[in-house]
C-alpha cells in the first residue's frame, strides 16, 4: 500500500529512531522546510527495528536464549517503533502534513539505504546524535553511512546545544 502512496511525486523519507535527534530532526524539517514537504507526495517517516543481539539476551538468560525470550524482544521492539511512529504521525498532523509510516527489521544504515531505492525518494532526512570521534568509531553513524551510501540527497540535521 505504502508503494501505491508514494507513485507520482517528489518523495521526501524522514528516518527516525527513539532519540531526541530524530525527533529534532523531523520537527526541524516540518517547520523549515514547509514547501518541499507540502508539494511532495505523503512525507515518509520511517524508522527501523534493530535486530535483537541474541548474544546479550544469552548472557541475561544465563546461557541459551529461549526462542520465546527473542520472540518477546522483538515483539517490544516493535510496539516501540510502532508507538514512534504514532507520535511522529501526530507531530506532522500537527503541521498539517500527511504522512505514511513504515517500519521493517535489520540494521538502521543499510535498510535505511534500501528503503531510499525501494520507495524512490528524493530526499533523505537524519537527525544527527553528536557522537564523538571515538564513538563513531565503534558504533558507526547512521546518518555518515546514508550520506556515502543513499540514492538521493541527505539532509542531516544537527540539533544546536
Amino acid at each position: 500500500m505504502a508503494e501505491e502512496v508514494l507513485a507520482n511525486k517528489k518523495k521526501v523519507m524522514v528516518a527516525i529512531d527513539e532519540s531526541e535527534c530524530s525527533h529534532y530532526a523531523l520537527k526541524w524539517a516540518l517547520e523549515n522546510l514547509p514547501d518541499c514537504i507540502a508539494s511532495s507526495a505523503p512525507l515518509v517517516v520511517f524508522t527501523v527495528q534493530p535486530i535483537s543481539n541474541t548474544s546479550f539476551i544469552s548472557v541475561t538468560s544465563h546461557g541459551s536464549a529461549s526462542l520465546e525470550l527473542i520472540k518477546s524482544v522483538q515483539e517490544h521492539r516493535k510496539k516501540i517503533s510502532l508507538a514512534l511512529l504514532e507520535q511522529a504521525k501526530e507531530i506532522c498532523s500537527k503541521h498539517g502534513v500527511v504522512a505514511v509510516t513504515i517500519t521493517e527489521v535489520g540494521d538502521p544504515k543499510g535498510i535505511i539505504c534500501e528503503a531510499v531505492e525501494k520507495f524512490k525518494i528524493d530526499l533523505l532526512i537524519l537527525g544527527n546524535h553528536g557522537r564523538g570521534a571515538l564513538q563513531r568509531a565503534f558504533l558507526g553513524s547512521v546518518s555518515n553511512y546514508c550520506m556515502q551510501h543513499a540514492k538521493c540527497p541527505v539532509l542531516v540535521v544537527k540539533k544546536q546545544t
